[in-house]
């Protein structure tokens, strides 16, 4: 699979012909050779991972030196696909010069590109970020980082007013120099007109089949979280209850002492072993 670079992805339209562009998150070394095995163009090293890797209800509680541990640990595995590193609440919201020095230390880790949320309000940022040579790609819709501002994790941009605004924050972010957007927990008509509207790709998750791609998260697609399980999620496996059954069978082999076998021992000469009885 050939390396899929940033200005090749700011290139990347459906309506020009493009395939699809297929990303899915990964945090640690396995799932990124999983995934890269697979074929995606782009790995997200998402700030999910505080919910389906560290077990939290949000992902409010993480720190940019939490994602750069999980952007370094996918990058040892050394993947074709593009990596993305998810900019953590508040490490884009005190001051530019926060926001720079926390997007390079992602770069640093490993990640290509960094991706936060948010529309017109973070053009700021976004410029100072670009403007350090690193890529950035943008987040609208549903942004996970805003749950408490939101109520919940609900669907956003229903009414004719906060969609008009999206489509704007989408054009302002696309115009400034974002490489992508994001599209999260939105109307598919509405990603519709996003996606129409900028010359960037957009890649949706639960926002239609109208986005230039898709994302979804490792552990949900492999059936690994099951805690909440939204709409737009499919499953492609039930891994979590394969493992289940699996170590559960370990542990009844284990009590029954039919593991392990004389197969899976070590063993030393009957010369050497008779020495050491015989002490």
């Amino acid at each position: 699979m050939t390396a899929l670079t940033v200005p090749a992805l700011a290139r990347h339209k459906v309506r020009d012909g493009a395939a699809p562009l297929v990303m899915v998150t990964a945090y640690d070394a396995p799932g990124a050779r999983v995934a890269d095995a697979a074929g995606v163009d782009l790995i997200l090293v998402g700030d999910s991972v505080a919910m389906v890797v560290l077990g939290y209800d949000d992902p409010l509680q993480l720190r940019t030196e939490d994602i750069a541990y999980h952007v370094a640990a996918v990058r040892r595995a050394g993947p074709a696909a593009l990596v993305v590193g998810d900019l953590p609440w508040l490490s884009y919201h005190v001051s530019v010069e926060e926001s720079v020095r926390n997007a390079a230390l992602l770069v640093r880790a490993g990640a290509t590109c960094v991706k936060l949320e948010g529309g017109r309000k973070r053009l700021p940022m976004i410029r100072a970020i670009l403007d350090a040579e690193i890529p950035v790609m943008g987040h609208l819709g549903l942004t996970p980082q805003s749950t408490n501002a939101m109520g919940g994790f609900r669907v956003q941009a229903k009414d004719v007013d906060a969609a008009r605004a999206l489509v704007a924050d989408a054009v302002a972010l696309a115009e400034a120099g974002c490489c992508a957007i994001v599209l999260e927990g939105i109307p598919d008509v509405v990603a519709d007109l996003v996606t129409a509207s900028i010359d960037v790709p957009t890649i949706g998750i639960g926002a239609g089949a109208g986005c230039d791609g898709q994302v979804l998260v490792f552990h949900d697609l492999l059936g690994f979280e099951d805690r909440v399980r939204p709409k737009f999620v499919r499953r492609y496996a039930e891994l979590g209850a394969a493992a289940t059954e699996a170590i559960a069978r370990y542990a009844a082999d284990v009590r029954t002492g039919a593991f392990p076998t004389d197969a899976e021992t070590y063993h030393v000469s009957a010369e050497v072993a008779d020495r050491l009885r015989d002490g």
